[in-house]
């Protein structure tokens, strides 16, 4: 979500007051893009890699909305450069990081960060999608795609979604993609979010067919949420949802009439949030789910105050080889 980050369920009448914010702050956040922007950026080796014949594996992955607008903007109560320098440095111990909203501060997220293989940022508001990649292992490929409908603020910048190839071990490769969908649970944004996921269902079913991936990211939707519609993303492309099937007891929330979403630090590992990570396996590559964890404490300052308006997500991925694969 690009504005509306303290709360997931907004008022147009704050949604108004938010965009006069922003027109006010517009030409500041802008030069502020300009002046943060990295200059150098370490490039993806996007080329084979030939890694060990392994036949199975664990992933530590990580997702993670960081709060990157311009200081001005933003709804994160701590300082944005040095917790996301902090940030940065956090999600070293994971293999797999999708984060959003690294928009303006880019440059301090990599640099104390140790991954070999990152996504270069497209630079702050309004230029950038916000959608960045970490991995410790090869990314082969890689596409960012805008949603083709957006609502009200969101359509301020190319929000929308990225896909990525990554080689886990020799001929073993996994499709990742990262996810931002429109914010707030008013029916305007409700629409624009059913396209949205309409459309990477669509991105999925052409370029991922016979693929095992992964999908982390936030998704601004909720199962009990009448309007959404991410039950039927979920079934119609065969994913399997971390948190229902660890905390969940495998069951998926029902509607609620009267559906009011938590506040986004107020998650924890018990109840359904927009941050999510779904997973799919193929018939060479089987998924074992472990671990599920809302990361609190771990992205926390000193004074115990929250590095981001989002906590980040966890699991623990386990994966083998029924047959060789031949992808």
């Amino acid at each position: 979500m690009l504005l509306d980050l303290l709360f997931e369920r907004k008022t147009k009448l704050r949604g108004l007051r938010k965009l006069l914010i922003l027109s006010v702050c517009a030409s500041a956040g802008v030069m502020l893009g300009f002046k943060l922007k990295p200059k150098q950026i370490k490039p993806m080796n996007m080329v084979y890699v030939d890694l060990p014949a392994t036949k199975e594996g664990q992933l530590h992955l990580l997702t993670y909305n960081i709060a990157g607008l311009p200081e001005l903007i933003s709804s994160a109560v701590t300082e944005r450069a040095s917790s996301i320098t902090s940030i940065g440095e956090l999600i070293n111990r994971f293999d797999i990081v999708n984060v959003q909203e690294d928009f303006n501060y880019n440059k301090f997220l990599y640099s104390r960060n140790t991954h070999s293989y990152r996504t270069e940022n497209m630079g702050g508001v309004p230029f950038g999608d916000g959608l960045s990649t970490l991995s410790k292992y090869p990314i082969q490929d890689f596409e960012r795609v805008s949603w083709e409908a957006c609502n009200g603020s969101d359509c301020l910048t190319p929000k929308g979604f990225s896909y990525a190839r990554i080689q886990l071990a020799k001929e073993v490769f996994i499709d990742v993609y990262n996810v931002h969908a429109t914010a707030q649970d008013d029916p305007s944004a409700a629409i624009a979010r059913q396209k949205n996921l309409k459309q990477l269902k669509n991105y999925i079913q052409k370029h991922s067919v016979g693929h095992a991936l992964l999908i982390m990211g936030d998704f601004n939707a909720h199962y009990a949420y009448t309007l959404d519609n991410i039950v039927s993303f979920q079934g119609e492309l065969g994913l399997e949802d971390a948190w229902v099937n660890l905390k969940n007891q495998g069951k998926i929330p029902l509607h609620e009439q009267n559906f009011v979403a938590r506040a986004a630090l107020d998650l924890t590992d018990d109840c359904e949030g927009i941050d999510k990570i779904y997973y799919r396996n193929n018939d060479h590559i089987v998924f074992e789910a472990k671990n599920y964890q809302v990361q609190k404490k771990l992205f926390q300052n000193k004074e115990g105050k929250d590095l981001s308006d989002h906590c980040a997500v966890s699991l623990q991925l386990g994966w083998y080889l029924t047959t060789p694969s031949v992808q």
